[in-house]
Order: structure tokens, then C-alpha cells, then sequence
């Protein structure tokens, strides 16, 4: 089984937006929430500029980090 290069940049990008806009509705820091989901800032950094393709498991602590549901990182896409 192969890997695929198609990468939707432009989801990635959104669901990154999405938990910043999340990160700050609840005035956390983006260093604060990385401690508190266990990665490093610069990765969090990563991942709300939409830069890498994160795991899905990775999206799941970010989402309990945010103490809500993995859905709501998918909404308003």
C-alpha cells in the first residue's frame, strides 16, 4: 500500500484556524495549551499554521486539551 500525496492544504489550514480561534476563546496561550496536551510549542505552532499533517491521535489531545469534542475542530469548515 502506497502513500498518497493528496494533502487537502487548505483543510489542514482550516482546522488549524479553527483551534486557535478555539485557543483563544478561552485565553490560553499556545505554549500553554501544548503543555497541557504533552507536545512541544513549536509543533502546536506547526499545526495551527497548518504546516504538518498531524495525526488524528494528536487532534484528539489537542481536542481534550480544549476540553471539548474531537468534532468541534471540524466545525464551521
Amino acid at each position: 500500500m502506497g502513500e498518497t500525496t493528496d494533502v487537502d492544504w487548505e483543510f489542514i489550514k482550516a482546522i488549524g484556524r479553527r483551534i486557535v480561534a478555539l485557543r483563544k476563546s478561552q485565553k490560553l496561550s499556545q505554549f500553554d495549551l501544548a503543555v497541557k496536551v504533552g507536545i512541544e510549542r513549536s509543533q502546536m505552532g506547526r499545526i495551527e499554521r497548518g504546516e504538518i499533517n498531524t495525526t488524528v491521535n494528536t487532534l484528539k489531545k489537542v481536542a481534550e486539551g480544549l476540553e471539548i469534542e474531537i468534532g468541534e475542530l471540524f466545525e464551521k469548515y
